[in-house]
């Protein structure tokens, strides 16, 4: 923190704190007791449950009296849903996606999870490059994209689980040998974007053509979009893949790093 910054938060611990406990709970899983909250975040009780007062009364956390916890209130919701409704991932993303497509000379895309699809928000198609199906505004099954399965692997196994419960919800767009259908397989081929680092697709979605994807992150590390290119696989060798996939993980870094409200490395 720069002494200009340090100087200004000084001056207003109230807001600072009352922001503090918002991030917190907005990165916990469920409501939270007032005394752990003043634990996590180091601050006097009696400091915690004013704060929250105030900002229960304004509508931005709920207390659960029966529990005795404290969650994030329908004023926060509101807040999110502003923050969909003026495409911010999208006016961040466009640019950078832009600056992509220049350098390698293929078509560049964002997508964002939507259940079990990848909804498109997002696509940067290069010069002389053939249409693609991901336009703005379509879905496509996560499993059989580079971009949902950068997305699954950043996820909590259990959360991906739950997405795919059975072998019904698993479909298919074309034959292709080694078609992921069944969750062991999948749960298999995410370890591999683990280790990896980057997800990839081959002609899953359309015969010919190859992705690879990284996952876009927020300020607790979870997965809120994906960067991913498409090519024809007959032009890029396998060799390239890996080079052209550290293009892409640049600028999904740098993506997460201006939702966090900072300049990327």
């Amino acid at each position: 923190m720069s002494g200009t910054t340090a100087k200004a938060t000084s001056k207003v611990p109230a807001a600072e704190n009352t922001l503090r406990i918002l991030k917190l709970l907005a990165s916990k899983r469920g409501p939270m007791a007032a005394s752990s909250i003043a634990t996590a975040l180091d601050l006097p009780r009696s400091s915690v449950y004013h704060l929250l007062g105030v900002m229960e009364a304004n509508g931005f956390v709920l207390h659960l009296h029966e529990e005795q916890r404290y969650g994030l209130g329908i004023s926060a919701f509101e807040l999110s849903s502003a923050y969909s409704r003026q495409e911010p991932l999208s006016r961040l993303g466009r640019p950078l996606l832009a600056s992509l497509v220049d350098v390698i000379g293929e078509s560049a895309h964002l997508a964002v999870l939507h259940g079990r699809d990848v909804l498109y928000i997002v696509e940067e198609r290069a010069k002389n490059r053939p249409s693609l199906v991901t336009d703005v505004g379509v879905r496509l099954p996560s499993h059989l994209t580079a971009s949902g399965r950068a997305i699954l692997a950043a996820l909590p196994k259990s959360q991906v689980r739950a997405l795919y419960p059975n072998a019904a919800a698993f479909t298919a767009r074309h034959e292709v040998e080694g078609a992921i259908m069944k969750y062991s397989a999948l749960s298999s081929h995410l370890d591999q974007v683990r280790q990896r680092g980057y997800a990839t697709e081959h002609g899953e979605v359309t015969p010919g053509f190859g992705s690879i994807a990284a996952a876009v992150t927020d300020h607790v590390g979870w997965p809120t979009a994906a960067v991913a290119v498409t090519f024809l696989e007959d032009k890029l060798p396998a060799d390239q893949w890996p080079a052209l996939a550290a293009r892409v993980q640049k600028v999904a870094d740098e993506l997460s790093a201006r939702i966090h409200g900072r300049p990327g490395k």
